[in-house]
């Protein structure tokens, strides 16, 4: 999405498109701000590094945190276990609030979310 060199894989997402092309971002909303839009969103294999395991995992099975310090500011962490963290959110919740641009990017809602009002 951004062009950005992937230095730390704590918020690594990969995409691989269903003829095997394959794509790295180094944030996961800029993953999803990228393939939004592309024919294939919805038949893509996704995978997403987990904060609480350490390991790449289905992101339509990943839980999602709002307020992690992540490289382009959205604060979408990837976690494998509900109880790693409170208010966790399921992948489609996740996209559609990075499409929506309600994300930490977005100085009102990093406001709302910061103080507590998920």
């Amino acid at each position: 999405d951004c062009g950005m060199v992937i230095e730390d894989i704590t918020y690594a997402s990969q995409v691989i498109s269903p003829i095997g092309k394959t794509w790295f971002f180094h944030d996961h909303g800029g993953m999803v701000n990228w393939i939004k839009n592309k024919s294939f969103k919805d038949t893509a294999i996704i995978w997403v590094m987990t904060k609480d395991t350490k390991r790449y995992i289905d992101a339509r099975s990943a839980l999602f945190s709002r307020t992690d310090d992540t490289p382009m500011f959205y604060g979408f962490g990837a976690y494998e276990n509900k109880e790693s963290k409170e208010n966790l959110i399921n992948f489609d919740t996740m996209f559609l609030h990075m499409v929506r641009g309600e994300h930490l990017g977005n100085p009102k809602i990093k406001k709302m979310l910061l103080e507590g009002q998920n």
